[in-house]
């Protein structure tokens, strides 16, 4: 767990980021693995030598000094870890880019054919219970000992910005569950285990805590216990209560997030796997956007979208030519404040690993889940220098004078997923040939090359050995922000640009933000897709009156779609092709049932996500039934509470 991590960069000196601070000797290493293994169990030095104590030890002995207190804070980065396998699977499995292979276990065929049993790991919110009991006991007791952090007059403090920590995680917490389950509990701080938990959310009405110890200073005692039985009334809250109550929090509550950890070890990138007051602004922008508050939303993305002032040559959070093209890759073996905002860290030398690779790799890992079709597609049917002549006053007159070359290879082929036949892996020069020869429409030689293929998602073990299972996790990266914020400014009608009259919609925003950067003005932003080398000429995204249709397979012109006088079907196609990019940004990264579930509420229509996830499954009755069934937005989520 991650707190091991910081205790061995502590004691040995030769560790990446190692501290100054004195060596220890064993003795000393032993005394401080006993500590940490007991914060993470959710016990006090006295509570383990003496089962018999009450929770008040918990708050009388735990935080003796600061070394404590940090033991604490990465206890709460430990459970996070714990709810990283099921935020994929519920995020992607459930989505229209990943499937189950025949290799699958039972659980994630639930999972994939929305029929979750209430017993199935994927649906239990314990882990989700464990992180907010114990955010909730480290925000009630800074709060008690120190409640300077309340106070926002006072100087600032690693308190403070523990404290903020302790509230973003919590947040996270609950936003995250109420995605997944439609409506959450409300767990009051009383609350201390998962049994407690449970029978509150089975009782009646009411819940009493019969025995809630309460530690707070007065004036006369710092060590006060107070004895309290408490009622709560049991109270669930959906994604509206959630998003009102902790952004409410976030905004208000706090005064710093983020403990600045690479002060004492100098590694910089420590920053990018603590909360810090950009995931904190990462975070309020996602909520408000889920909740349409789009103005609220731009706020916060906009510490991150315009954030110029960097050091170095490159932009903290610019999609600039850091990671541009074939350095792409590099985003997935990397910490980097410049594209990672916050991230889920893992480290097999320190027994911290999750099970991304193993459920989906290939030998000796266990293939249970595949890329689909469409997320295959996606990747395939993106060209790169097409030539199309245009003529709007008659469509039926364009055409394509060159078609260009097929293939993502920067994203898509190689670093999201790959072909196997037998256990090898196709080359790129292989699927490259493949994709011209399917363009070409030499069927019979695609299908020779193809023979026994099957597409494996890679992501998670890029420069990887096969049993390393320690792939971090993104909760929040630059690329993602940008995107959203091209959402955004492709439906939000504001009023903008010293007009005082109608709202509009900032459509060429968005589609810079998209294509090339030039929304802002700092001329080494490349953009979402520039930065992978889409976004030339006729290869960037366009919406014109006419918008033409093009066969995946040869980039053929096949159509052509008249927007005039149709907004609402131009902002209809823009938000398609958005969602389109982050699925070849953000495959596999948790988010997309999640965005799918987004833009079906704002286009009000269940059928845009029925339609897409129905798609990947070949039965043509099954595809049926989960169509029927998609189109009912209670099923969206999972059936537990």
């Amino acid at each position: 767990m991650k707190n091991l991590r910081y205790y061995l960069q502590v004691i040995d000196p030769h560790r990446r980021g190692a501290s100054n601070k004195p060596h220890f000797s064993g003795r000393g290493l032993r005394i401080y693995s006993m500590v940490l293994i007991m914060v993470l169990a959710g016990y006090s030095c006295e509570e383990f030598f003496d089962p018999t104590q009450e929770l008040v030890r918990y708050e009388n002995d735990m935080f003796a000094d600061w070394d404590e207190y940090r033991s604490a804070e990465m206890g709460l980065y430990a459970l996070q870890q714990k709810l990283v396998d099921q935020l994929v699977v519920l995020g992607e499995l459930r989505g229209d880019l990943l499937e189950v292979t025949d290799f699958a276990s039972q659980d994630l065929i639930e999972v994939n054919n929305f029929s979750i049993r209430k017993d199935n790991p994927y649906a239990s919110p314990v882990n989700f219970y464990k992180l907010i009991i114990a955010a909730n006991k480290l925000i009630h007791h800074l709060s008690t000992v120190h409640p300077e952090v309340l106070d926002k007059n006072a100087p600032i403090t690693n308190f403070d910005r523990l404290y903020g920590e302790a509230m973003c995680m919590r947040t996270w917490a609950y936003f995250n569950a109420v995605r997944i389950y439609g409506e959450v509990p409300y767990i009051h701080e009383s609350l201390y285990t998962v049994e407690e938990i449970e029978a509150y959310i089975n009782s009646s009405s009411e819940y009493v805590v019969s025995e809630y110890i309460n530690f707070a200073p007065d004036g006369y005692y710092n060590d006060t216990i107070r004895d309290t039985t408490i009622v709560i009334e049991k109270r669930f809250m959906n994604e509206k209560n959630v998003i009102l109550t902790f952004t409410d929090q976030l905004e208000n509550n706090i005064k710093a997030v983020g403990i600045n950890h690479s002060l004492n070890n100098g590694d910089d990138t420590w920053q990018v796997t603590v909360w810090n007051d950009y995931a904190r602004h990462a975070l309020l922008g996602q909520m408000y956007m889920f909740d349409q508050n789009y103005s609220m939303a731009v706020e916060h993305f906009d510490h991150i979208m315009y954030n110029n002032t960097s050091e170095t040559s490159n932009i903290l959070f610019g999609l600039d030519n850091k990671f541009a093209k074939a350095k792409w890759r590099n985003i997935f073996t990397s910490l980097d404040p410049c594209e990672h905002i916050y991230m889920i860290w893992f480290g097999k030398s320190y027994k911290q690993t999750n099970g991304l690779q193993k459920m989906m790799g290939v030998t000796p890992n266990d293939y249970m889940v595949k890329p689909t079709a469409a997320s295959i597609q996606n990747w395939e049917s993106i060209w790169n220098n097409p030539v199309y002549y245009k003529d709007f006053s008659n469509p039926l007159k364009s055409r394509v004078i060159e078609p260009g070359i097929p293939g993502d290879f920067y994203r898509g082929y190689g670093v999201s997923y790959q072909y196997f036949r037998d256990g090898i892996e196709l080359t790129s020069d292989d699927v490259q040939d493949m994709l011209l020869k399917k363009m070409d429409g030499n069927i019979v030689e695609v299908q020779l090359l193809m023979e026994r293929v099957d597409a494996v998602a890679t992501k998670y073990e890029i420069n990887k050995d096969p049993f390393a299972q320690d792939a971090n996790y993104t909760v929040f990266r630059a690329a993602g922000i940008h995107l959203y914020a091209a959402e955004i400014y492709a439906v939000w009608k504001h009023i903008y640009g010293g007009l005082t009259t109608t709202p509009r919609i900032r459509m060429n925003t968005s589609l810079n933000i998209l294509n090339d950067g030039s929304y802002n003005s700092n001329t080494s932003q490349l953009g979402v897709r520039g930065r992978v080398g889409f976004a030339d000429g006729d290869e960037a995204v366009n919406i014109d009156n006419i918008v033409y249709i093009h066969d995946p397979v040869s980039n053929q012109i096949t159509g052509y779609i008249d927007f005039t006088n149709q907004p609402d079907l131009q902002m209809r196609y823009m938000l398609d092709k958005i969602l389109q990019e982050r699925a070849m940004e953000m495959a596999f990264e948790g988010e997309r049932f999640y965005d799918l579930i987004r833009i079906a509420k704002r286009l009000d229509d269940p059928s845009y996500l029925a339609e897409k996830v129905a798609a990947k499954f070949k039965d043509p009755v099954m595809r049926e039934n989960i169509y029927n069934k998609l189109l009912n937005e209670e099923n969206w989520y999972v059936n537990y509470f």
